[in-house]
């Protein structure tokens, strides 16, 4: 039915924002609380939001146990990924860190035919394509001098993606409500340990504290977001719509950050959303996954 990859589309604009969200508040707090202090006290922030909704609706029997080597095996490549993707967004522009990171779309939509059974076509490849070259024209990233950042982005690009095709295969029979509790506590307890063995913990602050507390709730807003959008459409097809967050991000950073957009943003925006159409067209003209399940 058309209207699923169209609503799959819907969600993914609001995981957007809220990742565009947290990118902002973590360069707020930049110099104050390190990599893993963010994310522990993110997901604690998380963990809280997740369970009280859950009380809140009677829902906290969605919460299984059954799955639970999967959560884990996912949440060690989560934690991974958003460990180096924070990391990156103190070391180099947001602009550069969000397109390195959109390699993970194009490993996503080759995978995807491996690991989920989906079906790669030639639009797909085609808005692969376009989404990657809009992505290096924005970018430029400088291959002959590889500093860290570029490094941390690109290896967050690849365990995104592998997080990606562990969550859609969990969105087969899991409610979404035991993969953000599973996600949001797992990801507290690596946080946790992980700052304490690097100490010195710094404590939030009050100047700090309202920025966690943003970053808490985009973390959860973004997750629940994106896997909405995966239980409602193959994952080769609500991921590159992820590609719009590249010229949104520029234009953020160039805004509230003073760094440069290049005139060739404009070209790379236009690739990218030529890409995303090319990808909802696809997956609007083709009958849904009978694998897939409601959220």
């Amino acid at each position: 039915m058309t209207h699923r990859p169209l609503a799959a589309a819907l969600w993914m604009i609001g995981a957007i924002a809220a990742f565009t969200a947290m990118a902002i508040a973590t360069r707020q707090i930049n110099g104050v609380h390190d990599t893993f202090e963010i994310l522990a006290y993110r997901s604690m922030i998380g963990w809280v939001l997740v369970v009280a909704l859950a009380a809140g609706f009677g829902k906290l029997s969605d919460v299984r146990t059954d799955r639970l080597p999967s959560h884990v095996v996912r949440n060690v490549f989560h934690f991974t990924g958003q460990s180096l993707w924070f990391w990156a967004i103190t070391m180099i522009p947001l602009a550069q860190v969000f397109a390195l990171e959109f390699t993970s779309p194009i490993w996503v939509i080759l995978l995807s035919p491996i690991f989920l059974g989906e079906r790669l076509t030639r639009r797909k490849l085609a808005a692969a394509a376009l989404g990657f070259a809009g992505v290096l024209i924005v970018a430029r990233p400088d291959f002959g001098r590889i500093e860290p950042g570029v490094l941390a982005a690109a290896g967050a690009a690849f365990f995104f993606a592998s997080t990606t095709l562990m969550t859609k295969l969990l969105t087969r029979g899991e409610p979404i409500l035991s993969i953000l509790f599973w996600l949001t506590l797992m990801q507290a307890v690596f946080g946790t340990v992980a700052m304490t063995a690097f100490g010195p913990v710094t404590m939030p602050t009050l100047a700090t504290l309202p920025w966690l507390v943003l970053i808490g709730i985009a973390g959860i807003t973004a997750h629940f977001s994106l896997t909405t959008a995966l239980s409602l459409a193959p994952a080769s097809t609500v991921v590159p719509v992820d590609f719009a967050r590249l010229p949104i991000i520029a234009v953020v950073g160039a805004v509230f950050y003073n760094e440069t957009v290049a005139p060739t943003l404009f070209l790379g925006a236009a690739l990218i959303f030529a890409g995303i159409w090319i990808t909802l067209r696809s997956g609007a003209s083709r009958p849904q996954d009978p694998h897939v399940t409601k959220p």
